[in-house]
């Protein structure tokens, strides 16, 4: 039986992006299901498919599973054959704090710098608080690339689970065009260079709908 993916728009759903990036990168099969933010039917038809009114959402037969991070590791369960997390028991270890801590954290950065994946780059003011998100951000992913990247140019040498959680982080940093090192600018490259990120924004770019909110910013 085939996933059902659950997703806001691709514009403006930085959760959505996580789960949708992981499988697509990995080409696992899925049906995707677009429900569009911002109506008066979108809470009730995102209810439909998970109890908080809120996507992203994973559908495989009767089991419903919610909240990207979950998503990922039900993924990662049923497809060990798939490297989503990192090999190295220290590395995977890593990579599952540094998830959570973008699952839970990055307040100020989130508010600041709202998702749209249509947004041309361009720079706006940042309050200290932005800055301190940008600053702990750089320096871990400095640190996971430093310990575990030798292998290749993401944050734990291949694309896994972590490196879908910060996927949002890398639009947000790219399109309010905040000033990051060399090192992080590759890392984001890097990340921008994989065809599941460009079919992603090529999604993005093709939606009709618009959320003016966003969009003014």
């Amino acid at each position: 039986m085939t996933l059902q993916l659950v997703i806001a728009n691709k514009a403006y759903s930085s959760w959505s992006l996580r789960p949708w990036i992981l499988l697509t990168h990995f080409e696992i099969p899925f049906e995707e299901v677009v429900i569009p933010m911002g109506r008066p039917e979108t809470r009730e038809t995102m209810l439909a498919y998970a109890p908080t009114g809120k996507c992203p959402s994973l559908h495989d037969g009767a089991i419903s599973v919610w909240e990207s991070l979950a998503i990922l590791e039900y993924v990662a369960e049923n497809h060990p054959e798939k490297p989503i997390w990192p090999e190295d028991k220290a590395a995977r270890a890593h990579a599952r704090s540094l998830s959570s801590e973008m699952h839970a954290g990055y307040q100020a950065l989130r508010e600041a710098c709202p998702t749209n994946f249509r947004r041309a780059p361009k720079p706006i003011a940042l309050s200290d608080a932005v800055e301190g998100d940008v600053a702990r951000i750089e320096a871990a992913w400095a640190q996971a690339r430093a310990a575990f990247g030798e292998a290749g140019p993401f944050l734990y040498g291949r694309f896994s689970a972590a490196d879908a959680m910060f996927a949002p982080v890398v639009n947000r940093f790219h399109a309010y065009a905040a000033p990051v090192s060399a090192a992080t600018r590759a890392y984001m490259d890097a990340m921008m260079a994989l065809p599941a990120w460009k079919a992603w924004i090529a999604g993005a770019e093709a939606e009709p709908w618009r959320i003016e909110k966003y969009e003014a910013m």
